[in-house]
């Protein structure tokens, strides 16, 4: 029967057990469970730490929501950064040096990592150039939403039916992005309606541009215009330009503007005009009888 003293030696022993060793440095049992329990410790730690720069420390400086994301996210980087140095040096392997880094990156690239790698500098860039910052309304695509987050592989975009959709960071590098409110977020909305040949054009004018000036959305400067942009089969092709200050809700504003225009053309006696098809029927030529 074995005592307490032959158990531990068993237990010992499994733990000094070499599971591989890297750079001739032996990984043993004992050194990944310190490296994992390590990691488990950095990754509560993390959250802490964003939990507290975001929440404490940087609600304190007046700088805008992107930018105090943006150092958040750098400040977490070097936070694994330095915990992953830490951790692969309890376990004696030295990580210390960028040539060392660099090394396993080539390493990766060269086991088909190219996607993640491409992915992660890109994120990187996204994060300091800040074209694309979080609460951007972005097309991506086909694709039209809201940026929530920049993660270190990918970006995740929040559709207008609230559909979360995850974009690899690559994509908004090598592809064409339209960003609404990247820079100056202001809008022009571009409204088509077709008016009947026998209104009043000054008429059509003015309710145009009453249907935008009244609305609460649409800004003063540069101020709504009214164009008589062609000659339809029956109509005047007109366009109502208004300008909106968020991107985010020039959809609901495009449909108020259409409405009050519905109403202002009935208030008026604005005719907008059905589209007219002319429909000739020819009779049937008579076709010879032939006698046998």
């Amino acid at each position: 029967m074995m005592n307490g003293r032959d158990l531990w030696a068993i237990a010992n022993n499994m733990l000094q057990y070499q599971l591989f060793s890297v750079n001739q440095t032996p990984v043993t049992v004992s050194s990944l469970v310190v490296f994992l329990f390590f990691m488990g410790g950095l990754f509560i730690l993390n959250r802490f730490f964003r939990h507290f720069i975001a929440n404490r420390l940087l609600q304190r400086i007046n700088l805008p929501a992107s930018t105090k994301y943006t150092m958040t996210r750098i400040a977490q980087y070097l936070l694994w950064v330095l915990g992953a140095i830490i951790a692969f040096q309890l376990i004696g392997i030295d990580l210390s040096g960028l040539a060392v880094i660099f090394g396993f990156l080539s390493v990766g690239i060269g086991f088909g990592l190219q996607n993640l790698t491409s992915n992660f500098i890109s994120g990187i860039i996204l994060l300091f150039e800040q074209h694309i910052q979080v609460g951007d309304r972005v097309t991506v695509a086909d694709t039209e939403g809201d940026v929530v987050e920049i993660n270190i592989r990918s970006t995740t975009i929040r559709s207008l039916n609230n559909i979360a959709i995850v974009v690899p960071n690559s994509e908004f590098i090598s592809s064409t992005v339209v960003n609404w409110s990247h820079g100056d977020p202001k809008t022009r909305l571009e409204i088509d309606v077709g008016v009947s040949y026998g209104s009043e054009l000054d008429t059509v004018v003015s309710s145009l541009l009453e249907a935008a000036k009244e609305h609460p959305e649409v800004l003063a400067n540069p101020e709504p215009k009214a164009w008589l942009m062609g000659f339809g089969d029956s109509a005047w092709n007109m366009r109502l330009l208004a300008w909106v200050g968020d991107p985010q809700g020039r959809r609901q504003v495009h449909s108020d503007i259409n409405c009050a225009i519905v109403k202002k053309f009935r208030k008026n006696g604005v005719e907008i005009p059905f589209p007219q098809r002319d429909l000739h029927v020819r009779s049937p030529l008579p076709l010879p009888l032939i006698s046998t």
